[in-house]
């Protein structure tokens, strides 16, 4: 029965309607076996004539399969809103996943109580395996992932001792290019908005940027924040202007924040890039909305979506797989 009480359609009306076997029209359905053009035109036509849906409970029972990957953000719901690059993630995820005839399916991840939800999600066999971005080491969900040895691939480099691949770039070299690259336009005194350290990504960023600057590294300098988002932007520029108001150059760990911290720069009458060198990460569409425009590091994030999906469906094909690591790039304006 559907949905509204009425009967629903079955291989038999199909059939019955296209004046041709049952077998015919299973060969149709699964692709498997000959069907002349003429049974084609006519399984087609009582398809949609008679408003035949596959019933895909069955059919996964059979192949124990659900078609569906799961697209899991470890993120609050602040951050899957506003940060363009988990949007661009999820496309290349669906471009891959949609291509080899399955469903992605998009799970969000807030709060603990999600995490256990989530966790249970996927350990009931809902899905045939996950892309997660960000990554935690030994949380619920990875250790959900890794107990069932569900197909997977993460966004982000994550801790050696768990055994899923994972597609990323080298976020401590960018940092520390895009760092040198702002010391070289004469800052004197270059501080950090430093978001996520508990995450692969921001710890990177920050240990590339100490390493980018040496001896001139100043921890005093250096605003810890718990998010890639415009509001820690805010509120991190502007600790760091009560704290050091001299800072001359800032390096922010995400286009977001480095947002965030342009309208407290002009707040507090300081001109970019006058005044202020200020470098963003990401290239995302912050970088082109900030006026001036955001210097950045360029991450290929609807590319790691493909990647990561890419390395899902070869696990589900029994292929063997290895981590990929993309290349970035510095793009240099107007605000540094």
């Amino acid at each position: 029965m559907t949905a509204n009480g009425r009967p629903r359609a079955t291989v038999h009306d199909v059939a019955e309607r296209a004046s041709v076997s049952r077998g015919t029209v299973s060969r149709y359905l699964n692709s498997s076996g000959y069907v002349s053009d003429e049974a084609r035109a006519r399984i087609t036509a009582a398809i949609a004539e008679v408003g035949y849906v596959r019933n895909n409970a069955a059919r996964n029972l059979v192949t124990r399969r659900s078609q569906a990957i799961g697209f899991v953000v470890h993120e609050p719901h602040l951050i899957f809103s506003e940060d363009p690059n988990i949007g661009s993630i999820m496309l290349g995820t669906n471009d891959v996943v949609a291509a080899g005839g399955c469903q992605l399916v998009v799970l969000v991840v807030d709060t603990e109580a999600d995490a256990a939800r989530v966790a249970d999600y996927l350990r009931g066999a809902f899905v045939d395996g996950v892309v997660l971005v960000s990554a935690r080491s030994h949380d619920r969900i990875t250790d959900a992932i890794e107990s069932i040895g569900l197909p997977a691939a993460f966004v982000g480099r994550t801790d050696p001792a768990v055994k899923v691949p994972h597609v990323g770039i080298d976020n401590r070299q960018a940092a520390a290019e895009i760092t040198r690259r702002l010391a070289r336009s004469g800052r004197a005194r270059i501080g950090m908005l430093a978001s996520a350290l508990d995450r692969d990504s921001g710890a990177d960023r920050w240990e590339g940027f100490a390493e980018a600057l040496g001896a001139r590294y100043d921890e005093r300098l250096v605003v810890p924040l718990p998010l890639y988002s415009y509001s820690a932007g805010v509120q991190g520029m502007t600790e760091l202007l009560e704290r050091e108001p001299d800072v001359d150059g800032v390096v922010a760990a995400s286009d977001a924040v480095a947002a965030g911290a342009l309208e407290v720069l002009r707040a507090h009458g300081r001109d970019v890039p006058g005044d202020v060198g200020l470098v963003g990460f990401d290239d995302s569409a912050w970088a082109q909305r900030c006026n001036p425009h955001l210097s950045t590091v360029r991450q290929p994030a609807r590319d790691m979506g493909r990647a990561a999906a890419r390395l899902v469906l070869d696990q589900l094909a029994g292929r063997d797989v290895a981590s990929v690591t993309l290349p970035t790039e510095v793009v240099w304006r107007g605000s540094a």
